[in-house]
């Protein structure tokens, strides 16, 4: 079977959809099953991946990498290779292909939030991802919070989305080395993160706790646009609180070492796969009090209710300080965690895209 994936998240700097895209062929690339198949991938750019040329064949398809990429672009490269099957695993597809599609959809923030999203870029997301579902053959995504929202909001059948739960990759780290209690967020900054409010939390602790310090990674992507360097420097906290907007798998190795404790209070995601990364590697994550947040982490997490920041400050001192609450945390990691494979995921996966191609 020839498999054709949209790969233009590989190009550049991968982020969430990139590394998921990334894990799911690192898998592919070893399974016994996937080597029968032949697999082309699409982007604009080169793809910084050590795959088979011979079995994940790259097509670079020029015009930049937005939507007229890929509704204009796409496709007349897509029939001249004569496909069985085309795998979109960010949200949408080009409308015009020949072939059965299956997307993964991992949250419908842009529909159920349009207050988040540049009027052009909500309408956009909304136009072509509810086309794209009711196109595919089958719609794949990452948890049951946003299966439920998919059913609901875009109007499919419950038999055609299928949840497939991803697996967890942290970065590989050395020792840890806590040789001050830092906290560590990681993610792209967009409003729904509430990194201010998790700046003010930790500006609190501050006064209890002089030594502590906070790392962010991750490139600010709010709308409206939350000034996250002049919030620092306003509050008096160059000194202790690091912005990093892009580091390597090395550096992110480096500052999981490091870190205590990990806080991402994101009041919606489709699944958040950070914090069970650093819950991966003994780290305690603070999350928001959020169905999705209990779907995915369970009773590893401590939870803060929403719009309390007090709270976020006794929930990271806690998460530093406290070995008690710490040890129930990482007690229930293992249970958690056994839910995650990317052998698993890659393997669902595959089991859909081969049944759309053979349909």
């Amino acid at each position: 079977m020839r498999i054709g994936i949209d790969a233009r998240e590989l190009s550049g700097q991968p982020t969430g959809v990139g590394r998921y895209l990334a894990a799911l062929l690192h898998q592919w690339a070893r399974d016994e099953r996937a080597k029968t198949h032949e697999f082309v991938l699409y982007a604009p750019n080169d793809i910084a991946m050590d795959l088979d040329r011979r079995r994940f064949a790259t097509r670079l398809v020029a015009g930049g990498s937005g939507t007229w990429w890929e509704q204009a672009r796409l496709p007349p490269a897509v029939s001249a290779d004569h496909l069985d099957v085309f795998f979109a695993p960010a949200y949408t597809a080009p409308l015009r292909l020949e072939v059965p599609t299956v997307v993964t959809i991992h949250d419908l923030s842009f529909l159920v939030h349009p207050e988040w999203f540049r009027l052009r870029e909500g309408a956009r997301r909304r136009w072509i991802t509810r086309r794209s579902a009711h196109r595919a053959a089958l719609v794949i995504t990452v948890s049951n919070f946003s299966r439920d929202e998919i059913v609901e909001h875009l109007g499919l059948p419950a038999d055609r989305v299928q949840v497939i739960l991803s697996g967890i990759d942290p970065p590989p780290i050395g020792t840890a080395a806590y040789a001050e209690p830092r906290v560590l967020y990681v993610g792209s900054i967009f409003n729904r993160r509430r990194v201010p409010a998790l700046i003010r939390g930790f500006s609190a602790l501050l006064e209890r706790r002089p030594d502590a310090s906070l790392d962010l990674v991750g490139a600010n992507r709010t709308h409206p646009h939350e000034d996250i360097a002049s919030l620092v420097k306003r509050s008096g906290l160059s000194g202790h609180v690091r912005w990093h907007e892009y580091v390597s798998d090395e550096r992110l190795g480096e500052l999981y070492a490091r870190a205590r404790a990990f806080a991402f209070l994101s009041e919606y995601e489709g699944f958040g796969m950070t914090p069970l990364e650093a819950l991966a590697v003994g780290i305690p994550p603070i999350v928001l009090d959020t169905p999705v947040a209990h779907e995915t982490c369970g009773e590893a997490a401590l939870f803060v209710p929403v719009d309390d920041e007090r709270g976020i400050t006794r929930a990271l001192e806690t998460a530093l300080f406290d070995e008690a609450a710490r040890a129930r945390v990482l007690a229930a990691a293992p249970a958690v965690l056994a839910k995650y494979s990317w052998v698993r995921a890659a393997r669902e996966t595959l089991d859909v895209i081969e049944n759309a191609g053979s349909s």
